[in-house]
């Protein structure tokens, strides 16, 4: 469960979800350019939103590429 703090309930700032190659979510300030290696996902809004919709989303924290080696190696037995 995400917890607000006093600094995010004044934070006015609108983020957007990213996501990296490995599936790995974060969130970016909407007036900056996204980083390199980074996609957004076409969600936007408060950042208490945005971490509502990682948390709801990213179930598996396991970056995409130890998930696929390890599905290889349980798929060989």
């Amino acid at each position: 469960m995400t917890q607000n703090t006093h600094q995010d309930a004044q934070d006015d700032v609108q983020y957007t979800v990213v996501i990296n190659d490995e599936e790995q979510y974060s969130i970016w300030p909407t007036f900056r350019d996204v980083p390199a290696g980074w996609r957004e996902v076409g969600v936007r809004g408060p950042k208490a939103a945005c971490l509502e919709h990682i948390e709801s989303v990213w179930t598996d924290m396991r970056p995409a590429s130890l998930r696929r080696h390890m599905d290889a190696a349980s798929n060989a037995r």
